[in-house]
């Protein structure tokens, strides 16, 4: 566990005005440790950070209320941990990536640091059947060994933590506030089961706020963690394309799942396989472009394929309405709609905003 006066001079490091993270790298190879930069000259702090000297001779006026309260929640709960950067648990993936965050604060299995990892992101207003694409892989990656790593948002993130907590592999979840709050809300019991089974990682310190500019930041951070990125549902223009560039750009694989040209969580996706990123159709596709081993049960009872049903075959897997289905089929709005209200209670048909519907395939 770090030492009292140790983690003081790394939150002074952080927090010290204007001084970001790679002067701050900077300062650390020059100097070796924070302590050694807080006792260093003003001559010899001028020769790495330049103008920004003056501000590393004064702690900053909020250094000691979070030092305190850094201190009271590691000693309140369990399993937490705050890892800087020299630190022999700090994760070799994130030292790899061209902006390592200075320290990470854990709550949970730390040991998933060290795991082969898959980030999972995508849309947080995906379809039914982007939700249910999202937990299948997940699922089978955590079966197979694999960590899961998403960013807990509503949609595809939430759902590929659920997916991947049913497997050995686990999940962890980089989020964009202090470890001491949970955003969204709607994800507090997600939030403690991943704490109990996975691992929620966050370079962010203690009563930070969900601020917009965060969530792009820690993009860079679940595509450090991982072999790879696969985006199940995405927007032409989203966060999720953002943490597929930063995966690029860490030499890590990107995967996308196709959809219906005309669903727009889809383009984002068809966007990214145009640009390189392997089409993916099962989870099997992903562990065989990382080499690793299939999945330890390889198939389930969602992978049955559904039932010769007519109405099925006329829905296709792309939205549709009401008055399209009765012109396919023939058949009367008022026994479709039976029908459909059937086939959404035991899973295979997903009612859409818009009065649409969509045939759901088990991924």
């Amino acid at each position: 566990m770090i030492e009292r006066d140790e983690l003081k001079a790394w939150l002074r490091l952080v927090e010290t005005p204007l001084v970001g993270r790679e002067t701050a790298r900077r300062l650390l190879s020059a100097f070796g440790s924070p302590q050694a930069v807080f006792e260093a000259s003003a001559a010899a702090l001028r020769e790495v950070a330049g103008s920004l000297a003056g501000a590393l001779k004064v702690p900053p006026p909020t250094l000691e209320a979070l030092h305190v309260s850094t201190l009271q929640w590691l000693a309140t709960g369990e399993r937490r941990a705050v890892v800087t950067l020299g630190d022999a648990l700090y994760p070799t993936s994130l030292l790899e990536t061209a902006d390592p965050p200075l320290l990470i604060y854990l709550q949970g299995r730390a040991a998933l640091l060290a795991a082969a990892s898959v980030a999972v992101v995508g849309s947080r207003n995906p379809t039914a059947q982007g939700v249910d694409n999202a937990r299948s892989f997940a699922r089978h990656l955590s079966h197979a060994g694999l960590s899961v790593v998403s960013g807990l948002a509503l949609g595809i993130d939430g759902a590929a933590h659920e997916g991947a907590l049913e497997g050995v592999g686990s999940t962890i979840a980089v989020v964009g506030t202090g470890l001491d709050r949970v955003y969204p809300r709607r994800h507090l019991d997600l939030a403690h089961r991943i704490a109990a089974q996975g691992l929620i990682v966050s370079e962010y310190p203690l009563r930070t706020f969900p601020l917009a500019a965060n969530f792009p930041q820690r993009n860079r951070l679940i595509a450090g963690l991982s072999l790879g990125t696969l985006v199940v549902e995405a927007a032409f223009q989203s966060g999720s394309l953002i943490t597929a560039r930063l995966a690029t750009e860490c030499g890590r694989e990107v995967f996308a799942i196709p959809g219906s040209i005309h669903a727009p969580q889809s383009r984002g996706c068809h966007a990214l396989i145009k640009q390189g990123a392997k089409l993916v159709d099962c989870a099997g596709d992903i562990l065989e472009e990382l080499r690793l081993s299939a999945p330890l049960s390889a198939a389930t009872s969602d992978d049955a394929p559904a039932r010769a049903d007519p109405l099925l075959r006329a829905l296709g897997y792309d939205p549709v309405t009401l008055d399209a289905l009765v012109e396919r089929t023939g058949v009367a709005p008022a026994e479709l709609s039976a029908r459909l209200l059937e086939l959404e209670l035991e899973g295979q048909v997903a009612r859409l905003p818009g009065q649409l519907f969509q045939r759901v395939a088990r991924g």
